[in-house]
């Protein structure tokens, strides 16, 4: 089987543009015509059409889970903890529309199962709401479940940033401040 993982990322990257262009309806000939590959080489790297919008969801959340790790900053306060992330979350939206736009589409889609969105975005779910549960033991973010304040700011953030992009606007240092600002303000002990 002719397996390299060069052709593997290219067809991600191919099946990632097709999918914000044209939703799930673009057919696997016209991913592996993207990708400059023939349609059955499609076939040795994922089973079927399902496991290569897996590929493409698993992919982007891999790519926010590294934009998103703060691992490099052990000695960080929890309240800077959480705005740090903050910061990055809607640096990691705002910094590539089409991505943005496949992981809204990705997110509401019925082939992603919930069980499958589980397995992709747990580990990066979990790390947001480990930081939460750990600022609400030092009592600067406020009382509640953690699960549902961190979707309020991440859902917050895509959604302003989403309607910034639909007016055509730049995100400004002072959008981007004010955005931060009112993810904090809501959820500050």
């Amino acid at each position: 089987m002719d397996v390299v993982p060069d052709k593997a990322q290219r067809i991600l990257d191919a099946a990632a543009r097709l999918i914000v262009r044209n939703g799930l309806q673009c057919s696997m000939a016209a991913i592996a015509e993207e990708a400059g590959v023939a349609t059955g080489s499609l076939y040795n790297y994922f089973r079927s059409k399902e496991d290569l919008v897996l590929g493409v969801y698993t992919k982007v959340s891999a790519e926010m889970a590294a934009a998103l790790s703060l691992t490099d900053m052990p000695g960080l306060a929890e309240d800077a903890r959480v705005r740090l992330y903050i910061e990055r979350y809607m640096q990691f939206i705002w910094e590539d529309t089409e991505r943005a736009r496949l992981f809204d589409y990705l997110d509401n889609n019925p082939l992603i199962s919930m069980e499958d969105a589980k397995s992709v975005f747990g580990p990066l779910v979990q790390d947001g709401i480990d930081m939460l549960v750990a600022a609400q033991a030092v009592g600067v973010v406020r009382s509640g479940t953690p699960t549902l304040i961190m979707s309020f700011v991440r859902g917050s953030i895509r959604n302003a940033l989403k309607r910034l992009r639909q007016t055509g606007k730049t995100l400004s240092a002072a959008d981007r401040q004010l955005v931060a600002h009112m993810c904090w303000d809501a959820i500050q002990a």
